[in-house]
């Protein structure tokens, strides 16, 4: 079992109560996910989509969503809650999100992939993962891709342990340097994982044969100062969701983000050799 899987499977109901505690970062990438998606019952794929809580919340919109993830126990809670929620998701699939070999060519309306690209810490695997993805999108099909943002480990260490650039200064320059971090066996936290620098992301999606329709900065103003916010019910939440999202695609809130959420469409072949032609 890989390191990413065991953290997971040790760790469902958590993934599951992440998005209560970070309410901001759920509701702006629904937010996008409605006002980008084709109308349902449009087939999605949602690839390392962990406990299902996008899945289960555009199941209920109408959609005929795959969940697929690496977690065999995230797919057992997904499954519980999707029954919880009286939703109907087309099926549970458990595998690596570098290979969906099971899944037909242009099966797909659209894929959502938030979260495996913050675990493959190789370009070469992250490049073939999203080989996948564009394999299996329909002519014109939707990519919704996730990243963690490189200074957000920076920002949580000055807002939660400020030593930690001084205690792990070698950690820091390979973050800094190469944008990954490998998990120390004495770690109880978070996964190795690689950490995207803004200006890294569309180059590499439109390298791999997509057409950027938008670049969001999830949490956008509320980044690491999110308690008060998310505490919010009602007309005042909402009027914050519509501000962070009206200003979520201000480049200078990229880099002071948590999460960056790509939203792309598969280019035509012949449009991607042109494009690829046009950048050499």
């Amino acid at each position: 079992m890989s390191e990413v899987e065991a953290f997971y499977d040790k760790n469902a109901q958590y993934e599951w109560e992440r998005l209560e505690r970070h309410r901001m970062e759920f509701a702006v990438t629904l937010r996008a996910l409605k006002d980008y998606l084709p109308p349902a019952p449009a087939k999605i794929l949602d690839a390392g989509g962990g406990p299902g809580r996008y899945a289960i919340a555009l199941a209920q919109l109408g959609y005929e969503v795959t969940l697929f993830d690496l977690s065999k126990n995230c797919l057992e809670l997904a499954k519980q809650k999707t029954q919880e929620a009286g939703a109907k998701i087309a099926s549970f699939e458990h595998g690596d999100a570098r290979d969906l070999s099971r899944f037909a060519d242009e099966s797909f309306n659209a894929v959502l992939f938030m979260g495996p690209l913050y675990h493959l810490l190789t370009e070469e695997d992250r490049r073939r993962a999203l080989r996948e993805t564009r394999r299996v999108l329909k002519a014109n099909g939707l990519l919704f891709a996730s990243f963690i943002t490189k200074y957000a480990v920076l920002r949580w260490a000055a807002k939660e342990e400020p030593d930690w650039i001084i205690k792990y200064s070698e950690r820091l320059e390979a973050l800094l340097s190469l944008g990954t971090l490998h998990k120390r066996p004495d770690d109880p936290g978070f996964t190795s994982a690689y950490f995207a620098h803004p200006s890294e992301i569309k180059p590499l999606l439109e390298s791999e044969g997509f057409e950027t329709l938008d670049l969001i900065a999830c949490e956008s103003l509320i980044s690491m100062i999110e308690e008060k916010v998310n505490e919010l019910t009602g007309e005042a939440f909402d009027a914050w969701v519509e501000l962070n999202y009206k200003l979520s695609r201000d480049p200078c809130l990229y880099g002071a983000a948590e999460h960056i959420l790509y939203v792309g469409r598969k280019r035509p072949r012949e449009a991607r050799y042109a494009h690829e032609k046009e950048s050499t």
